[in-house]
């Protein structure tokens, strides 16, 4: 073998030494928290985030409003999640995503995400610990979860939500399939 060859094994076998150290015990890749930051990605977005608020006021967010700001004309939650009597949510929000940009979004029964069920500004790991708890995610079970998700037209309205708007990342079926994975996984939540 010559010099120059095994200088070269030898820093190829000190490259793959430095790698699995890296990698190493407690740094390995977890099947169900890779699967949990998928989901995370589509919870925390301002398509999902922005109704599932702690106040009873939707928000207007991400990359197409700038500046995040509370729904305009005092919109809140009201006593049943559809909007105070004389605003409804249905005034302004429709079946469908309104032709014209920027248009009222919509889907059929608009509403507010139950008051329970917060996520805005919520880090990965209250959310993941608040979707695996049936008191705070509308006493669900895991798969009802997954279900809702993939199946519910308000929810999917978050990856179609109209002219300039940003969708949620990814779509319902990937998130259900996510969502599956880490079931099956156990439902682990990240550290922090």
């Amino acid at each position: 073998m010559t010099d120059r060859r095994r200088t070269f094994v030898g820093l190829a076998g000190l490259g793959l030494a430095v790698a699995l150290i890296s990698v190493g015990p407690g740094h390995a890749q977890d099947p169900g928290l890779d699967a949990w930051q998928g989901i995370y990605a589509v919870f925390s977005h301002p398509r999902c985030a922005n109704c599932h608020v702690e106040d009873a006021r939707p928000r207007w967010s991400g990359a197409h409003y700038g500046k995040t700001r509370v729904h305009g004309m005092n919109v809140q939650r009201g006593a049943d999640g559809l909007g105070n009597p004389g605003l409804r949510c249905t005034t302004c929000h429709q079946e469908e995503n309104a032709a014209q940009l920027h248009g009222p979004p919509g889907a059929p029964a608009w509403h507010l995400a139950p008051a329970e069920m917060v996520w805005w500004q919520k880090s990965s790991k209250e959310i993941c610990e608040q979707v695996k708890d049936p008191a705070r995610n509308g006493n669900r079970t895991l798969e009802e979860i997954a279900v809702h998700v993939r199946d519910d037209d308000l929810v999917g309205w978050g990856w179609a939500p109209g002219k300039g708007r940003e969708p949620a990342p990814g779509s319902a079926e990937e998130t259900y399939r996510l969502l599956q994975q880490w079931s099956a996984a156990g439902a682990p939540c990240p550290a922090e």
